[in-house]
C-alpha cells in the first residue's frame, strides 16, 4: 500500500505529459502545414488543354515538363518575349529555364494528343519527360519528409522544456539549492559578534555529527530553528555557516521562490522539497525571508490570499504532520516575527527561535576584525576605538565600513587604510556622501552654522547627554546640510525620564539658536521638530511618563519588533484621551523649548564663537568643542574608545534638511 500511491502519482504525471505531447503534436502539424503552404506552395496557375496548345501555337512556352497524367511548365506572359529567339529557347534545358525564373508557371492535365511532341519542336520549346511515381511518394518527399524532420527538431525542444530539471514540468518543484560540506566555504570562524546564537546552532550541527550523543539521554533535536533580529546582522551567513560546518546536505531557499501566479505551484513545491529533503536526510532546509511565506492568516479578511494561505497550511503538515520528517532540520530567517502565524511558532514546529541581535562592542570589535583581514591596515589603528565609535552599527554597516575606508584609501593611492580613513567612512555610513560640489550662499552657511552651534552648545551643556564627536556644516546625503555627531560614553539599554528630555532638548537647539541670533526661522529643522514629536508622543502614549495621564498605553498602532515602521491597529482610547495626549505632548515639547531658549541665551556668546568656528573651518571637532565650553581638553575620543556597556540603537546624529 505503501508504493501504490507514489506509483499511481506517477501514472497521473505520465498522463498529463502524453495529453500534453500530444497537443504539441497537433500544433506542430498545423505550424509545418502552414509552413509548407507558404513555401512550397508556390502560385502555380492550371490551365486548361485547350489554352496550353494555344500558348504553344503562339509560342509562349518557355519549358514544359510532360508526365502520364500531366503537363507543367513556364509560359511568358508578356508579348516581349515573342521577339526572343527561337534557337535558343530550343538550346535551353528544362532546369535551366526553371532556374532562370522565366514566365509564370502552369499546370494542366494531359489529353492524348500524338502530335504534341511535333508542335513543340516547331515551335522551339524545350521539353522533358518525366515518370510519374505516384501521389504517395509526392507528398511523401514534398511535404511529409520535411514535416517529419521539423517534427523531431519541436520534439527534442519540447521534451527538454518539459524536463524535470526545468521549465513546463518543474513548475511544481522546488527551487531550493543544494550545498554540500565545504561548499559555502563559510564556517564559524566567519561569523563574529553573535556568539550565543553561534552557540545554539552549534548545537543542531553536533545533533546532526553525533546524534547518539543526545539520544542516549532521550533528548531529541529541534525540529526547526527560527533566527529573527534587525536586518543586516548576519542570520543568513550564519545560516551558511552552519551548511559549512554540518556536512550534510543544505537547501536553501527563500520564501519568495514558493509564490507563483498558479494556483497550488507553492504548496507542490513545499511538498516537493519535503520529498528532496526526506530523501536526503539528515539534512538542513533553510527558509530565507520567511515573513513573505509564514504571514499569520486572517489578518486582514480583505486582502486574503488563498494561494498563500494554501502553501502555509502545506508547510505547517509537512513540519509536523501525520508523517513526520524525521532527521530534517528546518532553519528560517525573519526580521518580521511579529507577523509570522502562531502555528508556526509552536513547539513541534520552530521548537527554538534564536535573537540574533545588534553586536555590543566587543561584538563590533570582533566583527570589524573579520572584516578586516584581507584590508592593509596602518599599524597605528585600534579596531576597539572604531568600535566605540560606531554604536548601534550591525555586521553589514560595520563590513561597509571597512569596505568604504579601503575604497578611500585607494582613491588617493595610499598603501595602507589609516585612522583618517575610517573616520570618512564611519561619516559616510552615519550621514551620507560629502557633497563638496553642493554650494550654499553666505545667509544659509550661516544658518546652518548656528544651527548647528545650537545643537552642540545644548548637547555639552545638558548632564546625561551623549558627547558631541563632530560638528559639521558640509552638506552630505540627499538633502544633509550640516550634521552633529553625538556618541555615547558607555552602552545603555534603558532611558529615564530626564534622559528623554534632555535629548528633546538637543534636538530643540538647532530652531532656537536661529530664532534668538537672526529673529527668524528656517525649514532646516523639519527632521528635528519630527523627531521631537515623536519622542514626546511616545513618553506619553508608551512611557507612561506623562503625570496628567499617568501609566497608561495609548498607543493606537503595534510597532514593528525590528523594523523601522508601525503596524496599523485600532484606536484604543477615546477622542477626548486623544485630545489630552496632543496637549500633553504640546506642554512637554514647549516646556523644553522654553528651556532651550533660556539656556542659549545664557550662552550666546560661545554660540557666536562656535558658529565662527564652523564658519571659518566646516567641521569642529569634539575635543575643541569641549575647550570651548569648559575651558579643558576633552575626554571624549578616550571614553568612547573603552565604554564599559554598550548601547542598543545608533548615537544622535542631528542632521539639517532643506524643505521639500
Amino acid at each position: 500500500m505503501e508504493n501504490q500511491k507514489p506509483r499511481r502519482k506517477q501514472q497521473s504525471l505520465g498522463n498529463r505529459r502524453l495529453n500534453l505531447s500530444f497537443w504539441y503534436v497537433i500544433l506542430a502539424v498545423l505550424m509545418m502545414y502552414a509552413l509548407h503552404s507558404f513555401f512550397v506552395g508556390d502560385n502555380v496557375q492550371p490551365i486548361d488543354y485547350s489554352v496550353f496548345k494555344k500558348l504553344v501555337r503562339e509560342k509562349k512556352i518557355v519549358a514544359c515538363e510532360i508526365t502520364a497524367q500531366e503537363i507543367t511548365g513556364r509560359y511568358k506572359a508578356d508579348q516581349s518575349s515573342e521577339a526572343a529567339d527561337s534557337s535558343n529557347l530550343f538550346s535551353l534545358t528544362v532546369a535551366e529555364a526553371d532556374s532562370q525564373k522565366q514566365g509564370k508557371r502552369f499546370i494542366t492535365l494531359r489529353v492524348d494528343d500524338p502530335e504534341l511532341v511535333k508542335e513543340l519542336e516547331a515551335a522551339g520549346i524545350a521539353y522533358t519527360g518525366k515518370v510519374d511515381t505516384g501521389w504517395w511518394q509526392g507528398i511523401l518527399l514534398s511535404g511529409i519528409l520535411p514535416l517529419l524532420i521539423l517534427l523531431a527538431i519541436f520534439w527534442g525542444f519540447a521534451f527538454r522544456r518539459m524536463n524535470p530539471q526545468g521549465g513546463l514540468m518543474s513548475i511544481g518543484k522546488s527551487k531550493a539549492k543544494i550545498y554540500v560540506e565545504g561548499k559555502t566555504k563559510i564556517t564559524f570562524k566567519d561569523v563574529a559578534g553573535i556568539d550565543e546564537a553561534v552557540e545554539e546552532v552549534r548545537e543542531v550541527v553536533e545533533f546532526l555529527k553525533n546524534p547518539e550523543k543526545f539520544k542516549s539521554l532521550g533528548g531529541h533535536i529541534p525540529k526547526g530553528v527560527l533566527l529573527v533580529g534587525p536586518t543586516g546582522t548576519g542570520k543568513t551567513l550564519l545560516a551558511r555557516a552552519v551548511a559549512g560546518e554540518a556536512g550534510v546536505p543544505f537547501f536553501s531557499l527563500s520564501g519568495s521562490d514558493f509564490v507563483e501566479m498558479f494556483v497550488g505551484v507553492g504548496a507542490a513545491r513545499v511538498r516537493d522539497l519535503f520529498q528532496q529533503a526526506q530523501s536526503q536526510a539528515p539534512c538542513i532546509v533553510f527558509i530565507d525571508e520567511i515573513d513573505a511565506l509564514g504571514k499569520a492568516r486572517g489578518m486582514s479578511p480583505l486582502s486574503s490570499h488563498d494561494e498563500r494561505e494554501q502553501t502555509l497550511n502545506q508547510l505547517l503538515v509537512e513540519m509536523d504532520g501525520f508523517d513526520p520528517n524525521s532527521g530534517v532540520i528546518i532553519m528560517a530567517a525573519t526580521n518580521r516575527p511579529e507577523i509570522l502565524d502562531i502555528a508556526l511558532l509552536r513547539p513541534g514546529r520552530f521548537d527554538r527561535q534564536i535573537v540574533v541581535d545588534r553586536p555590543d562592542i566587543n561584538g563590533r570589535e570582533a566583527i570589524l576584525k573579520v572584516h578586516a583581514r584581507k584590508v592593509k591596515l596602518a599599524s597605528e589603528i585600534d579596531l576597539r576605538v572604531i568600535a566605540g565609535r560606531t554604536p548601534g552599527f550591525v555586521g553589514a554597516d560595520l563590513a561597509n565600513v571597512i569596505n568604504e575606508a579601503a575604497l578611500l584609501a585607494a582613491r588617493v593611492g595610499k598603501k595602507h587604510v589609516e585612522s583618517s580613513d575610517l573616520e570618512e567612512a564611519i561619516d559616510r555610513v552615519i550621514a551620507g556622501l560629502e557633497k563638496k560640489n553642493r554650494v550654499l550662499n553666505k545667509k544659509e552657511k550661516e544658518i546652518v552654522a548656528y544651527h548647528e552651534a545650537g545643537h552642540a552648545i545644548v548637547a555639552g551643556s545638558l548632564p546625561g547627554v551623549d558627547a558631541v564627536h563632530r560638528v559639521s556644516i558640509i552638506p552630505r546625503g540627499v538633502a544633509a546640510l550640516g550634521y552633529t555627531l553625538q556618541l555615547p560614553t558607555e552602552d545603555r539599554y534603558l532611558m529615564t525620564r530626564t534622559e528623554l528630555i534632555n535629548r528633546l532638548k538637543v534636538l530643540l537647539g538647532g530652531r532656537v539658536a536661529e530664532e534668538i541670533i537672526f529673529q527668524e526661522i528656517s525649514t532646516g529643522a523639519q527632521n528635528d521638530l519630527e523627531r521631537t514629536t515623536a519622542i514626546a508622543r511616545s513618553m506619553v502614549t508608551e512611557y507612561g511618563m506623562s503625570a496628567k495621564l499617568g501609566p497608561m498605553y495609548y498607543a493606537k498602532e503595534k510597532r514593528g519588533l525590528f523594523v523601522g515602521f508601525e503596524m496599523s491597529g485600532g484606536e484604543p482610547h477615546s477622542e477626548k484621551v486623544a485630545s489630552e495626549i496632543d496637549e500633553e505632548v504640546r506642554t512637554i515639547v514647549e516646556t523644553a523649548y522654553r528651556e532651550v531658549n533660556a539656556l542659549l541665551t545664557e550662552k550666546k556668546a560661545k554660540l557666536e564663537v562656535l558658529a565662527q568656528m564652523l564658519l571659518e573651518k566646516e567641521m569642529v571637532e569634539g575635543a575643541e568643542l569641549e575647550t570651548l565650553l569648559n575651558g579643558k581638553s576633552s575626554t571624549t575620543d578616550a571614553a568612547a574608545s573603552v565604554p564599559a556597556e554598550e548601547k542598543n540603537t545608533p548615537g544622535p546624529v542631528t542632521v539639517e534638511q532643506p524643505a521639500l
